[in-house]
C-alpha cells in the first residue's frame, strides 16, 4: 500500500485527528493511537489502529512518548496551542531526538492569531471561514453541514494531505517539518471555488436564492409521494431536456430560466405522484442527473456501491457497513483488513512497549505506579 513503513503516533482527540489517522492506517501506515488513562473511548474511525494508555502527566509516560518519537515518521496532534510544549513534548523537543519526524498539529484556529487558544467547534471554525454564511434556505438561518466541512473536508482531511506532501518533500530533503492544520483556514480552502466564483451567474443573490444552494428548480430536492426524496441536479440545457421529459412534463412548455418558485410547484406535484422506487425506475441509468436521497443503511446496499465495493462490513457495529478507502489507486490501493476492528483503548499497551525493547519487568513497574494500562480482554462467553 502506498503508505506501508510509515509509522504514524495519533495523540486520541475526536472527529479530526481520528479521521485523519484513519485515512493514513487505510493506505498502510502503522498507526498508534494514545488514549488517556480515563478518556473517552470515543473513537468511532479507529479501524487498522493499535491503542495505548499512556498517562502524560507522569515523567515515565512522557519519556515513553519520547522513546516511541524516536522512531515514528508522523504524530498527529489535537490539543490547543501550547498543551504538549507544557508537558516537553513539543516539536522542538521531539524533533531534536528525530529531524525526520512529520509534527502534524491539528487545531480549530491554528497556532497563532487572537483566538488560537479559544475554544470551538465545527459551526464556528466554519462562520469564520465564511462558509457558513452561504448555506440555507432562502428567507431563513445559516445551516451547518452537520460538522463535515470544517471537522473532516476541512481538519482531518486537509491534515492528511498536508502529511502527504511532508512525506513527499522529506524524500528529498531528508528534513521532517512542523505543520500547522486548522480548520478554519482548511474549510476556507475547501470553498475556494466560491470565493473566486463569486462573479459569476450562478451567484449574486440572497441565500437560498442562486443556482447552487437550493434557490434552482433545477437544483434541489423534491418529495415524492412515499414521503422520501429524489435529488435533481440538471444544470445544462441536454440534462434538464431530459429530466424534464422523463418527469412527465413537455419541456416546449417548460422553460429552464423561468420564475424559480413557480416551476419548483409543478416538479413538486409532479414528483408526488409516484414513490422513490418508481422515480428511481425513471431515471435510473438517464442522462437527467437525477438519483434518489439514500440512507446511510440503503446507500451501501445500492447497486452502484455494490459493484464498485464502495462500502465494507463496520468494522464497530455488527450488520452495519462504513465507507471503504478512497481514491482508488490502481497499483497500490487502501484496504481494510477483513475481520479490522477499532481497538479498545489501551487494547496493544504491553504489546508496543515491549516493541520498544522495554523488560517485563519495566512494563510490570508501569502497570502498577499507573504510568500506563492495558485493556481488559473482552469475554467471549
Amino acid at each position: 500500500m502506498a503508505l506501508r513503513g510509515i509509522r504514524v503516533l495519533e495523540m486520541a482527540g475526536l472527529a479530526p485527528a481520528p479521521y485523519c489517522g484513519m485515512v493514513m492506517a487505510d493506505f498502510g501506515a502503522t498507526v498508534i493511537r494514545v488514549d488517556k488513562p480515563h478518556g473517552l473511548d470515543a473513537d468511532r474511525l479507529g479501524r487498522g489502529k493499535r491503542s495505548v494508555i499512556l498517562d502524560m502527566k507522569k515523567p515515565e509516560g512522557r519519556s515513553i512518548l519520547k522513546k516511541m518519537c524516536v522512531r515514528t515518521d508522523v504524530l498527529i496532534e489535537p490539543y490547543r496551542r501550547g498543551v504538549m510544549e507544557k508537558l516537553g513534548l513539543g516539536p522542538n523537543e521531539l524533533m531534536k531526538e528525530n529531524p525526520r519526524l512529520i509534527y502534524a498539529r491539528l487545531t480549530g484556529f491554528g497556532q497563532s492569531g487572537p483566538f488560537a487558544d479559544m475554544a470551538g467547534h465545527d459551526i464556528n471554525y466554519l462562520a469564520l471561514s465564511g462558509l457558513l454564511s452561504l448555506l440555507g434556505r432562502k428567507e431563513d438561518r445559516p445551516t451547518p453541514p452537520i460538522n463535515l466541512l470544517a471537522d473532516f473536508a476541512g481538519g482531518g482531511l486537509m491534515c492528511a494531505f498536508g502529511i502527504a506532501l511532508a512525506l513527499f518533500e522529506r524524500s528529498k530533503s531528508g528534513q521532517g517539518q512542523v505543520i500547522d492544520a486548522n480548520m478554519v483556514e482548511g474549510a476556507a480552502y475547501t470553498g475556494a471555488w466560491l470565493y473566486s466564483s463569486r462573479d459569476m451567474w450562478l451567484w449574486g443573490k440572497p441565500r437560498g436564492c442562486n443556482w447552487l444552494d437550493s434557490g434552482a428548480h433545477f437544483y434541489d430536492t423534491y418529495e415524492t409521494s412515499d414521503g422520501r426524496y429524489m435529488a435533481v441536479g440538471a444544470i445544462e440545457p441536454q440534462f434538464y431536456h431530459q429530466f424534464i421529459s422523463l418527469l412527465g412534463l413537455n419541456p416546449e412548455e417548460v422553460g429552464q430560466f423561468d420564475d424559480f418558485d413557480a416551476m419548483k410547484k409543478l416538479i413538486q406535484d409532479q414528483f408526488k405522484k409516484k414513490t422513490m422506487t418508481d422515480w428511481m425506475e425513471v431515471f435510473d441509468g438517464k442522462d437527467a442527473c437525477v438519483t434518489p436521497v439514500l440512507t446511510l443503511d440503503e446507500a451501501p446496499l445500492h447497486r452502484h456501491n455494490t459493484e464498485r465495493e464502495s462500502f465494507i462490513p463496520s468494522t464497530t457495529a455488527d450488520g452495519q457497513f462504513e465507507p471503504g478507502p478512497a481514491p482508488h489507486l490502481s497499483r497500490t490501493p487502501g484496504t481494510v483488513a477483513k475481520g479490522t476492528t477499532s481497538p479498545q483503548t489501551g487494547q496493544h499497551t504491553i504489546e508496543v512497549l515491549d516493541e520498544l525493547g522495554y523488560t517485563q519487568s519495566d512494563i510490570e513497574h508501569f502497570l502498577l505506579d499507573g504510568v500506563v494500562r492495558q485493556a481488559k480482554e473482552k469475554s467471549h462467553l
